[in-house]
C-alpha cells in the first residue's frame, strides 16, 4: 500500500518524466523522487536523453549518502539489464535504498526483472501506483514494444461543422496563433510528423518545430506514392530537419535527391503497416500524423490510430473537405468511438484530445 507522501512523489515524478517527451526516444521517458523515511524529498531526476544516466541515477546523485534507507519512487521499473548504462536496480541497491515504488512493469525481455533483482537483495517493493497515468505519459514508447510500430497521434484543425478548408481550398488560417504554436509542441515530443501528398501540393508545409527551445527536430515525413507531390525547392526539402520521402515501389525517380523509402501500394496509396514498420526500423516511437484527410483515412482503416488532436475553431463554412476521408466506414455501427481524455481552450479554439475506445464485446440478450 503506498503512502501519501508516495503518492505526491509520483504525481512529481510523472511530471519530471514528461520532460524527456521528444528527447529519449527509441528509450521511454522516466522520472524518479527519493524519498527519506520521513517523507521528504532527498533527489529526483529524470531521464534526459538516449544513451545518457537514467532517471534513478539522476537522482541517486542529487541524494547522495541520503539515498541509504530512502524510498525511490519510479515511473517505470527499475531497469535490470547493462545496455549503454548499467542496471539502475543494481544501483539502487548499491546506494542502500530501502523501498522501491514504481507504476508501470518494463514490458521489454532484456530489461525486465529489476523488481526481483531487488526483492532478492531485501528492498520492498510495491507497484501499480498511478500506472493509467505512467502508462499515458510513456505510450509512445509502451506502443512500440507492445505492438513493434511507432505510437500515431492524428492531429487536425477545423471549424466547427468540421471543415479543414473552404469550399474553394482556402485554409490559412482555420485555427488561432495559439493553436498553431500548440501543433509544435506536438511536433517537439514526435520522432516524426508525417504528411501525404496533397497537404504537399496544396501547402508546401515546413513541418519543422518553430518556437519551443531546445527541441530535438522530428523527421519530417511525406508520402508521395508516384514521387511527384514533392518538387525541388520545397520548404520540407531545405536543412531545418531531415526528411524522407515514402514512394511506391514502382515510382520512378523523383525530382529531387531527399532520401527515399519504397514500399509496398495499398488502396488509394502506400501500406500504412508497411510505413509505419520502415519508421520504427528507424528508431521512430512516435509519428505526429498532420494530414490530409485520405491519409488520416487510410491510418484509421488500418488501425494504426492511437490519439487524437482536433483543434476545433469558432467558426462555421458550411462547405469544403472534411477531416477524415477514406477510412471504410460507411454505417454508423462501424464508427470509432473515442474516448475524450481532455478539452481545453486554447486561444479562441477548443482542443480536445481523444483515444480510441476500448471494444466491450456485444452479448446477446437472454430472455
Amino acid at each position: 500500500m503506498a503512502t501519501a507522501a508516495e503518492a505526491t512523489a509520483m504525481q512529481r515524478a510523472l511530471a519530471l518524466a514528461a520532460r524527456g517527451l521528444g528527447h529519449t526516444s527509441p528509450n521511454p521517458v522516466v522520472g524518479c523522487v527519493l524519498l527519506d523515511p520521513h517523507g521528504t524529498t532527498v533527489g529526483e531526476g529524470h531521464h534526459q536523453r538516449a544513451g545518457g544516466p537514467h532517471a534513478e541515477v539522476h537522482a541517486l546523485r542529487a541524494a547522495g549518502d541520503r539515498a541509504r534507507g530512502a524510498t525511490a519512487v519510479v515511473t517505470l521499473e527499475p531497469c535490470d539489464h547493462t545496455g549503454r548504462t548499467g542496471p539502475c536496480s543494481r544501483a539502487l541497491i548499491e546506494a542502500g535504498v530501502a523501498r522501491v515504488v514504481y507504476a508501470v512493469a518494463d514490458p521489454t525481455p532484456q530489461a525486465t526483472g529489476g523488481a526481483e533483482t531487488l526483492r532478492a537483495a531485501g528492498v520492498e517493493v510495491a507497484h501499480g501506483l498511478l500506472a493509467t497515468e505512467a502508462e499515458a505519459v510513456n505510450a509512445a514508447w509502451l506502443t512500440s514494444v507492445r505492438h513493434g510500430r511507432p505510437h500515431t497521434t492524428w492531429k487536425y484543425a477545423a471549424t466547427l461543422d468540421g471543415r479543414t478548408a473552404a469550399e474553394d481550398g482556402s485554409s490559412r488560417w482555420i485555427s488561432s496563433a495559439a493553436s498553431r504554436a500548440d501543433v509544435h509542441r506536438l511536433r517537439a515530443e514526435a520522432d516524426a510528423v508525417v504528411v501525404g501528398a496533397g497537404t504537399a501540393r496544396a501547402d508546401d508545409p515546413h513541418l519543422a518545430v518553430r518556437g519551443v527551445d531546445g527541441a530535438r527536430q522530428p523527421l519530417r515525413v511525406v508520402v508521395d506514392t508516384t514521387g511527384t507531390a514533392v518538387r525541388p525547392g520545397a520548404r520540407v526539402l531545405d536543412s531545418a530537419a531531415p526528411t524522407l520521402i515514402a514512394v511506391a515501389e514502382d515510382a520512378p525517380p523523383p525530382p529531387h535527391t531527399a532520401e527515399l523509402v519504397r514500399l509496398p501500394r495499398a488502396a488509394g496509396g502506400l501500406s500504412v503497416p508497411a510505413l509505419l514498420a520502415a519508421l520504427h526500423a528507424r528508431g521512430v516511437r512516435s509519428v505526429l500524423l498532420e494530414g490530409g484527410a485520405r491519409l488520416a483515412g487510410a491510418f484509421v482503416a488500418a488501425g494504426a490510430v492511437d490519439r487524437v488532436v482536433g483543434y476545433l475553431a469558432p467558426a462555421l463554412l458550411g462547405a469544403g473537405p472534411s477531416a477524415l476521408a477514406g477510412a471504410g466506414i460507411t454505417t454508423l455501427a462501424d464508427a470509432l468511438r473515442l474516448d475524450v481524455t481532455e478539452a481545453v481552450r486554447i486561444g479562441t479554439d477548443l482542443r480536445i484530445t481523444a483515444a480510441p475506445a476500448p471494444v466491450t464485446p456485444v452479448h446477446p440478450k437472454e430472455y
